[in-house]
């Protein structure tokens, strides 16, 4: 499943920022910190702007300090808040993200349409993360009552609807992201994977048979598609498309991996028999000894 990249997101957004400061200088470091108090707000929005500057060019360790300083000397101003968190989550600091995110959420102004649907998103992938399924349902709603044109959105919804077993409003949510945009195949794998653990493996098998037909080369509803046909016949058909789907990405043989891609209860426990599988075994050893020679 394609890796989100929050920083793009978040960048578009910034980028409609009216900070209203002079041209960044030459050398962005070291600051010196004027402790008179009337300066300190235009410190931190200077601070502020060379953040999202840097955070542009995918320059973090040195956006993080100055994220973390403006949101000190700006603590009222959502945007320094907005964009400590969605560093945070970038790095995978999901309950630092949550925290930033919530302080980022209780200061935007009601007005800040864009920047409210982009703070709840992330606020709710970050709830996601953290397993505040509950949460994450609730801000993932609040957004697209606001902005209903975003696929992501809808998947990330559906997603938690999945985690919550409220398994009929997660193929609908999946189903609207794929009305918005019809090749966006992660969202009808992710309704093969809610099929399977309501046992319909037959309806998980067109899904992701489905999925393949967008992209010929996608890996997970491959192997999906092998260890569910596995289950029930073990034809030697499933094993060559198993191993087709691991000389694409090995990854898909880690278990772990597979359970981070919301592979379900039923699933995974066909998964680890295929895996099992002589051949297949053999066939997961040579794609990691060439991903790694």
């Amino acid at each position: 499943m394609p890796k989100r990249n929050w920083i793009f997101s978040l960048v578009a957004i910034a980028a409609t920022w009216p900070l209203g400061l002079p041209a960044l200088s030459q050398a962005l470091l070291p600051y010196r910190i004027d402790l008179n108090v009337q300066n300190l707000e235009d410190q931190g929005l200077s601070m502020l702007q060379d953040a999202v500057q840097l955070t542009r060019f995918e320059q973090y360790e040195l956006a993080f300090p100055l994220a973390k300083l403006a949101a000190q000397l700006v603590p009222k101003d959502f945007r320094a808040w907005f964009l400590l968190g969605s560093l945070y989550l970038q790095e995978q600091d999901y309950p630092a993200a949550v925290a930033a995110l919530e302080r980022a959420r209780d200061l935007i102004p009601s007005h800040n349409v864009q920047e409210r649907t982009g703070v709840f998103f992330m606020l709710g992938s970050a709830y996601f993360q953290t397993e505040q399924y509950f949460e994450a349902k609730q801000v993932f709603r609040l957004g697209l009552r606001e902005n209903q044109e975003s696929v992501e959105a809808w998947f990330d919804l559906g997603n938690t609807y999945y985690m919550l077993q409220e398994y009929e409003d997660a193929i609908a949510a999946y189903q609207t992201a794929m009305e918005l945009s019809d090749e966006f195949w992660p969202a009808i794998n992710n309704i093969g994977l809610v099929k399977y653990e309501q046992g319909k493996p037959d309806a998980a098998i067109q899904a992701w048979e489905a999925a393949l037909k967008i992209d010929h080369s996608a890996a997970e509803p491959m192997l999906a598609i092998a260890v569910a046909r596995y289950r029930q016949s073990r034809s030697p058909e499933s094993v060559r498309l198993g191993k087709m789907a691991l000389s694409l990405d090995p990854a898909y043989g880690d278990l772990d991996f597979l359970r981070l891609n919301l592979w379900g209860d039923r699933l995974m426990e066909d998964a680890i028999q295929f895996l099992a599988v002589p051949a297949i075994r053999a066939q997961l050893g040579r794609s990691n000894s060439a991903a790694h020679p």
